[in-house]
């Protein structure tokens, strides 16, 4: 009888925990995701931007923010390991391209931003 009501309550618990999934209660409903190639191409577009801010002379305060909402933005690129990894390395570019612009190496920067830009164009060949 003792072994009946163990597996009476083992069963209770088990169907109320697989009623109430924690993972679609912790869904954010207001968050917009993005498919891989089109999270690059957004990804790739505010690179872009950053570039043209940079070669037009605007202050560095104005890049480096800029490059921050790139770096912000391309954690929405989320497919696989590899993507992910090759990812990772693209950001150190991009935190490259923000040292260059405190040290006030302009050209430098713009040629890690233009890297980069390339390196997240090139993650759509790992998709």
């Amino acid at each position: 009888m003792r072994t009946l009501k163990k597996i009476a309550l083992a069963l209770c618990i088990a169907a109320s925990m697989g009623a109430v999934s924690t993972s679609v209660m912790a869904e954010d409903a207001g968050r917009v995701t993005y498919a891989p190639a089109d999270a690059i191409d957004m990804v790739a577009a505010k690179v872009g931007v950053a570039i043209d801010a940079l070669t037009k002379g605007e202050d560095a305060a104005k890049v480096d923010a800029l490059i921050k909402d790139v770096l912000a933005a391309s954690k929405e690129i989320n497919a696989s390991d590899k993507v992910f990894a090759a990812r990772d390395k693209v950001h150190s570019k991009l935190k490259a391209a923000r040292k260059h612009l405190t040290e006030g190496a302009t050209q430098e920067a713009e040629q890690e931003l233009r890297d980069a830009q390339k390196a997240f164009l090139a993650l759509k060949s790992i998709l």
